[in-house]
């Protein structure tokens, strides 16, 4: 059987930061198994806003009152076929509402960020910035 870091089956330094900061736990039941360390499993943590066109359209939607389809594809650099299957998904979950019309003869896709959207986009930036501060705050420990 393999023998770990002995501070990180004492759960001290970096991982106990972490967990500290971020709520989670980096190094569930040490002692169980030797092998590679679990990566930290983030309870809470919206899987759905942390791809990164999700993310992209989240956030251009918390800058801006509202964003056009082509406004969104021009920003993000995506297909349409993209931008199309991550939106879809952001409506389903409440995040984004989207309302279509005609500019004369031109359709006209446009959304809007839900208070429900928000939230979830507030609650995970202030998830990432407690995770940024605790490795921030290791950075500093091992310097």
């Amino acid at each position: 059987m393999a023998v770990r870091n002995s501070a990180i089956t004492r759960n001290t330094g970096p991982e106990k930061a972490l967990e500290k900061a971020a709520g989670i736990s980096a190094v569930p039941n040490a002692h169980a198994t030797a092998g590679p360390i679990a990566s930290p499993q983030v309870p809470n943590f919206d899987r759905l806003i942390h791809e990164h066109i999700r993310l992209g359209i989240v956030s251009a939607l918390a800058a801006n009152p509202s964003l056009t389809f082509s406004d969104l594809k021009r920003l993000l650099q995506t297909t349409d076929g993209n931008l199309s299957v991550h939106a879809r998904k952001l409506e389903e979950a409440k995040y984004i509402v989207c309302t279509k019309s005609f500019e004369g003869r031109m359709p006209r896709t446009e959304y809007v960020l839900t208070p429900a959207g928000r939230k979830a986009f507030e609650k995970y930036l202030d998830h990432m910035e407690a995770l940024v501060g605790a490795m921030r705050g290791i950075e500093a420990e091992t310097k």
